[in-house]
């Protein structure tokens, strides 16, 4: 398999997850902006993904899997009994598939484009982070009874939500009132296939 990433990007979850089910994938970093090029050739990566986002995930075939939650859900999918997409029963996928929607939808959409581009001003900014904070109430409140959002065990949800409020700090969004989303951050940085993931990304 091939992982089409760029650093500091929503493609640190599928990369997570690479390394927490140990499944060997090559890791081609692309370089965004107008056209988004491969960084080891300057290819034009659109004729991977029209849409020119990351992250991308080529398997051995040849086959292309594109947009994140499908491509977490798939790779938990090749190794079940690791529990990183619970399933055992219509109401476990369901919260796993909540949370998945949820970040999607409220945190990673609240975080970019709005405070990723300064054209939009600091008033669009401002609102953004506004918006980011209120929607954290919800995680802090679940974070505050269990390990991870799930429960006791880690998960793809986790794995997105780490790529996603990794953001915060750049971004400006305080963490201040949020201690048990500060400690659920600490506990997932801490985790070697997290480690592993951001080394290698750092060495890119």
């Amino acid at each position: 398999m091939k992982l089409y990433f760029t650093p500091g990007t929503c493609s640190l979850a599928p990369h997570i997850v690479l390394r927490e089910l140990g499944l060997e994938a090559e890791l081609v970093r692309v370089r965004l902006g107008v056209p988004p090029v491969l960084a080891a050739t300057q290819a034009d990566y659109r004729t991977l993904n029209p849409n020119g986002y990351v992250p991308l995930l080529q398997l051995d075939d040849g086959s292309l899997l594109s947009e994140g939650v499908a491509i977490l859900q798939y790779l938990a999918e090749l190794r079940p009994e690791r529990g990183l997409l619970p399933a055992a029963t219509p109401l476990q996928r369901h919260a796993s598939m909540r949370w998945l929607v949820y970040i999607g939808t409220e945190l990673h959409k609240m975080f970019s484009p709005w405070l990723f581009h300064p054209e939009y001003g600091e008033q669009a900014a401002q609102v953004a982070r506004a918006r980011i904070a209120k929607r954290l109430e919800l995680v802090e409140d679940q974070l505050g009874v269990r390990d991870y959002l799930l429960g006791e065990a880690f998960t793809v949800a986790d794995a997105y939500l780490f790529a996603i409020v990794s953001w915060a700090k750049p971004c400006k969004v305080p963490l201040d009132n949020f201690p048990h989303l500060q400690a659920w951050l600490e506990r997932v940085a801490a985790r070697p296939g997290v480690q592993a993931a951001l080394q290698a990304e750092k060495a890119r």
